[in-house]
């Protein structure tokens, strides 16, 4: 169920069909993701250890649940007759 809810939000998203605030803060989202893998990749490179590898952990917690994680709560206590 809870796919099938993020499947139709995706196709509403991509299709204009979303209100000017939703398309709003799916922005914000993804330019918070961009944002921080930019920080992280940048923190890496200015490392003094001899990795300068991108740090994939960091970006999954600083970047992507972050940005994620209001979507899920929102389809979580989304109620029921506001779908209809």
């Amino acid at each position: 169920m809870l796919i099938q809810n993020f499947q139709e939000y995706f196709k509403k998203l991509f299709s204009g069909q979303q209100s000017k605030k939703i398309k709003i803060l799916s922005t914000l989202s993804i330019g918070w993701i961009i944002l921080i893998g930019y920080l992280v990749w940048w923190n890496g490179l200015k490392s003094l250890s001899l990795d300068k590898g991108f740090r994939w952990d960091e970006w999954f917690w600083f970047g992507i649940v972050p940005a994620i994680s209001p979507y899920i709560f929102y389809f979580i206590w989304k109620n029921k007759t506001s779908e209809e």
